[in-house]
């Protein structure tokens, strides 16, 4: 995915360079005194976001409750020679790849349906991340483009995403969805088009804007233009809207006819505010699960471990948070990296 004149070749963005080894504070006594301050701390943090929820509680509720009732929008679900090509792959030669798409489906879309439905998005814009990545939060393309809804670097960072040395959101399946849909309401409301937005997210508005110019005098507005311009567009966005179209196509027969397949667990968690430098091996120690679990729900801490200098959120598994906080107020001495 690009946006234009923002697309370039490298996505890491560089802020400092650490060394990558790590080593454990020797001094137990300030360690625990360390851990002391930060058991303090936790809970101010848990605190914080709670007191600022409940006002914006109130606020969406207010502005929800004045809404009208209407019913979601959907993309048009057009059917001709590029749309059934693709669904006869889905059907036969990439079958098992689409059935293994339909399986991680699971892990993100209650999160993703939840955040379009909010928005008054058509839902099946699921299907364009799972094109994108095939739902995963660690895919990352030849051009390096990375996450969830594959962004590049300079993009990432243009949505307001952090990308450094500890942390990178493009990897984040919660914030880089938030992202992602802040885009494709924006091109959306520039082409006024789903069809040509989901071209625009792949090949960058300022180019799908010049070919509208060439070959279709500048309209927009109309669905119908994409196909008017389908031969114009670079090959990789050729395929993308039917591929787009015939995915969420037969994975809305699929569950039209009860058809299910088994499914990934739902990408759940509750969160912990940590110290700077806490590793992850630290946080599954203090729950006893594998380090893989807490890893899988925090894809965006690259270095496995907080960043430094910061009080930091981590997931964990539902119901953890309290375990989190009370081994690390007993001041464990391997905790922290320093």
């Amino acid at each position: 995915m690009s946006t234009g004149d923002l697309r370039e070749s490298s996505a890491r963005v560089d802020r400092s360079t650490p060394q990558d080894g790590v080593s454990l504070d020797p001094r137990a006594s300030a360690a625990r005194r360390s851990w002391a301050a930060a058991a303090l701390l936790v809970p101010l943090a848990l605190a914080l976001p709670a007191w600022l929820a409940e006002d914006q509680a109130l606020v969406v509720s207010h502005l929800r409750s004045a809404r009208p009732v209407v019913d979601p929008p959907a993309i048009p679900l057009h059917v001709n020679e590029s749309v059934q090509h693709w669904m006869e792959q889905f059907q036969t030669t990439r079958r098992v790849e689409f059935e293994a798409l339909l399986q991680r489906r699971g892990l993100f879309e209650g999160m993703i349906r939840g955040k379009l439905r909010e928005r008054g998005m058509p839902e099946d814009l699921l299907y364009l991340a799972m094109i994108e990545s095939g739902l995963s939060p660690v895919a990352e393309s030849h051009v390096s483009a990375v996450g969830l809804w594959q962004f590049m670097g300079p993009t990432a960072l243009h949505l307001g995403l952090r990308v450094d040395d500890y942390v990178d959101e493009r990897r984040d399946p919660v914030r880089a969805t938030d992202a992602a849909l802040d885009y494709l309401e924006y091109l959306y409301e520039r082409f006024g088009s789903w069809y040509l937005a989901a071209a625009a997210y792949n090949a960058g508005p300022s180019r799908v804007e010049r070919i509208l110019h060439r070959h279709a005098d500048g309209r927009t507005g109309d669905e119908d233009i994409y196909w008017e311009v389908l031969r114009y567009l670079p090959r990789e966005t050729r395929e993308y809207v039917p591929r787009l179209v015939a995915t969420a196509i037969l994975a809305n027969e699929q569950d039209a006819l009860g058809q299910s397949f088994d499914s990934l667990d739902a990408y759940e968690f509750d969160m912990v505010f940590v110290p700077g430098r806490t590793p992850l091996a630290t946080v599954a120690e203090s729950l006893d699960v594998d380090d893989d679990i807490v890893r899988d729900l925090n894809p965006h801490l690259v270095r496995g471990l907080t960043p430094p200098g910061e009080i930091y959120g981590v997931r964990v598994p539902i119901g953890g948070t309290p375990m989190v906080m009370a081994y690390m107020a007993e001041g464990p001495t391997q905790a922290r990296a320093d």
